[in-house]
């Protein structure tokens, strides 16, 4: 099993859709350097050629030093009110610079729709170090209960 056929009712197709469309975090479940469990929202983007999540987040984030000491990371995208449906999976995770804030910046205009507000002045500032962690799924598994959600209204 990996990443390109995905387990659930929703074709690879499906899932590439769904991830470019959703703005809702990712959760994103990963492992403390004690190998306690931890678990965070963060914004994403879906790049579908290279079948990888991209997030980014300070360099001195703590989930930084985590992935550092832990690549494995669990993941969920779904939606927040019903009907429910979503992805989740699992994989790896590495964490390289941005210094330019590139994946930042598209992920403030996706999620906020552009970069003049407040928060986006704050997260561009050029005293922030941004990094990109990048999540290559090793497993997909979809779920859509929008039928059976629908059958008992």
């Amino acid at each position: 099993m990996d990443a390109s056929d995905p387990t659930g009712p929703w074709s690879r197709d499906r899932v590439d859709d769904f991830l470019a469309d959703a703005t809702v975090p990712v959760r994103l479940s990963c492992r403390t350097p004690a190998d306690d469990l931890w678990m965070l929202s963060l914004w994403y983007e879906w790049d579908p050629e290279a079948t990888e999540l991209r997030c980014a987040t300070s360099a001195d984030a703590d989930v930084v030093r985590f992935l550092r000491a832990h690549d494995d990371v669990a993941f969920e995208i779904s939606t927040n009110d019903p009907p429910y449906r979503g992805v989740r999976g699992r994989g790896t995770a590495t964490v390289e610079p941005d210094a330019e804030k590139t994946v930042l910046r598209r992920l403030i205009t996706r999620y906020l729709g552009d970069t003049d507000s407040e928060l986006a002045e704050r997260l561009l500032s050029p005293d922030r170090d941004e990094v990109v962690i990048r999540i290559r799924p090793e497993r997909l598994h979809t779920w859509d209960y929008a039928a059976r959600m629908k059958q008992s209204k």
